[in-house]
């Protein structure tokens, strides 16, 4: 291949290895250091015997992931407070040919499921993912990560009930989130205790992310009087210079706040039968990074 042929080859393909990527670690710039490491793995690296490019991709990517993900937990990094995925732009734009492909690319990337993805192996992870988001045979899969056939379907199943039994129920319509997130902030913004206890379900939940860096609850907040009350009391301080954007991350509505014209909150709602039943509001700022272009 030429020099320009590399490269398009690889530019073809780097959406699906950032998705894979992000979706084994949970943090768009670890994702962005595997590609980065695939890229040069692929332009250095003898590809006389590569017949598929993007299989040979995905392979070296998920590998390398993996490997993050073992570093990641030999660490023993501590986190302080509950722990949210770096949010993550989606536009699936041209690559989702139906709707059924795009919902289920949605619920593989939406916070919720990375939680709890969050408790799988590495192994486990990476076959969850590449299975039950991108859909490849488990031959396929097996070859990638040098497994028998048999042990790569156990550890899918181990994979997809654990995922089952701890993902919580929501509706993936993404207009009436939409709505939803629309009336959510207008009623918070307005401190309207009474209109945002319509919206929210009994037992609702937030889970604040600050990483200890930013002012969030340290403590995941249960029932809606409890979240209402705090989501007012916040409002009502009143933040000088302050905006919101609404956009999609994570394959669903989300609202960024920004402050001065940077990032500064994104706030994501789950909605279960027309009813907000968790809030998830991201405040760590080296988790707000990648989103400074969208202010």
């Amino acid at each position: 291949m030429s020099t320009d042929t590399v490269t398009d080859a690889f530019e073809e393909h780097r959406p699906v290895l950032l998705g894979v990527a992000y979706r084994m670690l949970g943090r768009v710039a670890d994702a962005e250091d595997v590609v980065q490491e695939a890229w040069l793995r692929w332009a250095g690296g003898d590809r006389s015997a590569v017949r598929e490019p993007r299989a040979y991709l995905v392979r070296v990517t998920t590998r390398l992931a993996i490997d993050r993900l073992r570093q990641i937990k030999v660490r023993g990094e501590t986190y302080v407070g509950p722990w949210l995925p770096e949010p993550y732009l989606t536009d699936f734009g041209d690559t989702t040919p139906d709707t059924a492909e795009q919902v289920v690319l949605t619920d593989s990337v939406s916070l919720a499921v990375l939680v709890v993805m969050e408790s799988l192996s590495p192994l486990e992870r990476a076959v969850f993912v590449l299975r039950e988001a991108f859909g490849y045979p488990y031959s396929d899969i097996a070859a990638m990560l040098d497994r028998g056939e048999p042990a790569v379907r156990q550890l899918a199943a181990r994979a997809r009930r654990h995922v089952e039994e701890r993902r919580p129920r929501y509706d993936v319509d993404p207009a009436q989130r939409r709505d939803l997130t629309e009336r959510f902030l207008a009623a918070a913004a307005g401190g309207d205790l009474e209109g945002l206890m319509k919206l929210l379900a009994p037992d609702v939940r937030l889970v604040g992310d600050s990483g200890g860096k930013s002012r969030a609850p340290l403590r995941v907040l249960e029932s809606a009087d409890k979240v209402g009350r705090f989501l007012v009391g916040v409002t009502r301080k009143g933040f000088p210079d302050a905006s919101v954007r609404l956009l999609e991350l994570n394959g669903g509505p989300a609202a960024l706040v920004l402050i001065g014209g940077r990032p500064d909150t994104v706030f994501q709602l789950d909605v279960v039968d027309g009813r907000v039943q968790a809030v998830y509001v991201i405040r760590n700022p080296d988790k707000l990074r990648s989103l400074e272009a969208a202010g």
